[in-house]
Formats: C-alpha cells, sequence, structure tokens
C-alpha cells in the first residue's frame, strides 16, 4: 500500500513558514540543492526547475502524488501557475478556493481523509503531504512517515508544522543527513 509522507522544511522552532508563508530565509546550501535534485526531484516545482538546474522531464523517485492546502498552493497562483507540480496529480484541499481551470489540477473541498485513505489503494508511488500545518493536522493519523528539513533557524513565529489538538505521537527516526549549512533532513516512520 502507498504511503503519505509529510516531505517538509521546518525552523528550528517547528514553523514551515513565516507568517505571511515566507520560506526564504531557510539556508539551502548547494550540497541540499544537488541532494533534492537527485533523491526527491518531485519536490521542486516545474516551473523552477530550468532555474535550478533539473531537467523539466526529470523522473519521479518516490511520489507520483500530491495533497497539500490552499495556503501552500496561494504561491503559485501569486506568479500565475495553476499546476506548480505539473509531474505530479495535484490534488488542493480547499472549501474556499473554488475550481481551478486546470485540468491537471482538483480541487477537493470536503474529506481529505477519505481521499488519502483512497489514494492509498491504488497502484503507484507514495503521496507527498506536501503542506500546510493544518492539512497535516486533519491528515495526522494517515501520515505514515516524516520527512523533516530542519534548518539552523529560529522562525519566532509563522505558520507551525502542525495546526491542531494536543496529541504527543511517538516516531521513530530511521535516517539523517547533515549539509554544509548545518541543515538536515531526519527520516521518521510512525512508531
Amino acid at each position: 500500500m502507498r504511503k503519505l509522507v509529510y516531505f517538509v522544511g521546518m525552523s528550528l522552532d517547528g514553523y514551515i513558514a513565516g507568517p505571511g508563508g515566507e520560506v526564504d530565509f531557510y539556508p539551502v546550501p548547494d550540497d541540499m540543492w544537488d541532494w533534492m535534485r537527485t533523491d526527491y526531484p518531485e519536490t521542486l516545482p516545474t516551473h523552477v526547475r530550468p532555474h535550478i538546474g533539473l531537467d523539466v522531464d526529470a523522473p519521479n523517485r518516490r511520489f507520483d502524488t500530491l495533497v497539500m492546502g490552499r495556503g501552500t498552493y496561494e504561491p503559485a497562483l501569486a506568479v500565475d501557475v495553476t499546476s506548480p507540480y505539473a509531474h505530479l496529480r495535484q490534488y488542493i484541499v480547499s472549501s474556499t478556493l473554488g475550481p481551478i481551470d486546470d485540468p491537471a489540477v482538483e480541487v477537493v473541498e470536503h474529506d481529505p481523509v477519505g481521499l488519502v485513505q483512497g489514494l492509498k489503494k491504488e497502484e503507484g508511488l507514495d503521496i507527498w503531504l506536501c503542506g500546510g500545518g493544518k492539512l497535516a493536522a486533519a491528515l495526522f493519523d494517515e501520515i505514515d512517515e516524516l520527512v523533516i528539513k530542519s534548518y539552523p533557524v529560529v522562525a519566532g513565529t509563522g505558520i507551525p508544522g502542525f495546526t491542531g489538538e494536543f496529541r504527543p505521537t511517538l516516531f521513530t527516526p530511521t535516517a539523517r543527513r547533515e549539509f554544509s549549512s548545518g541543515a538536515q533532513t531526519t527520516w521518521f516512520t510512525r512508531a
């Protein structure tokens, strides 16, 4: 069965973005860009790929589907990109966004849990939970793995990685990789 993997960048104090959705404060060194281009190319937006030395048609290695909330999708719309991950099946969970005039993007207004449970039963690569914190909290019981890119910066405030109720849940670290800036990626599975 396919897994739902929350692959996300996070500050030391647990924020995935600043209060206005900013992510440009994360120090991403060249060796981390190389790792993402090689091991997780599908997590790099289609329209950004030519600018970072990645072929637009680079094959997906881990994911073939993504699920994201409206807040994570909005930056693409702000630059007139309706299909930011054209190389993946894209589901946007939002009860307020309305339809998107792009056949590559499906807006899901209700029941993200049912959506993910159905996707898990399909054949294919894993499902990328792209963000944000509210959706991660709503899908918490469905998350099988966490891949946390932890950056050596304290944000102070912003969008938390999980915006939900107090639910201490144990995850087991299975691997860790450090980069030249001090950023680390840690892989976790549900304990």
